[in-house]
């Protein structure tokens, strides 16, 4: 059983000033709404992860491998090229929302955004929705 330290782990950093720093107008206002959005929709309270996510909520995981630690439950990060909003459980839930979403490109669970304007808010705050009740749901 392995406990490696991840590099995202939540810490003590000020999530204002974090977005504060967000050099991009639009980037820094729609980091401010999605933080509100996750927050609401959520109930928990923004939390940094490593140096640039913001992140909701906690979960322990074990793999089968052994690794263990801890991660958030949802968040998301303002990065240089796009936004990116981590959808813990993968989105093969979501494929009819998704196909309403508007421009986004997904990874493994990572939805990537340019901006709110490009997407559609509603459809984003309902992925948001059942991404962290299925994540409470498995992890308490």
């Amino acid at each position: 059983m392995t406990n490696n330290q991840n590099k995202t782990s939540e810490n003590d950093a000020d999530v204002d000033e974090f977005i504060a720093s967000v050099e991009k107008d639009v980037k820094r206002a729609d980091t401010q709404k999605i933080m509100h959005m996750m927050q609401d929709i959520s109930g928990y309270v923004p939390k940094m992860f490593g140096t640039s996510i913001i992140g909701f909520g906690s979960y322990h995981y074990v793999y089968d491998s052994g690794r263990e630690g801890d991660s958030m439950k949802i968040g998301f990060a303002p990065r240089k090229a796009n936004i990116v909003l981590y959808i813990m459980p993968g989105f093969e839930a979501y494929q009819d929302k998704l196909a309403k979403l508007g421009k986004h490109k997904t990874g493994k669970s990572c939805l990537y955004i340019n901006k709110l304007a490009d997407i559609d808010e509603g459809v984003l705050r309902e992925i948001i929705k059942i991404s962290i009740d299925v994540m409470n749901e498995k992890y308490g």
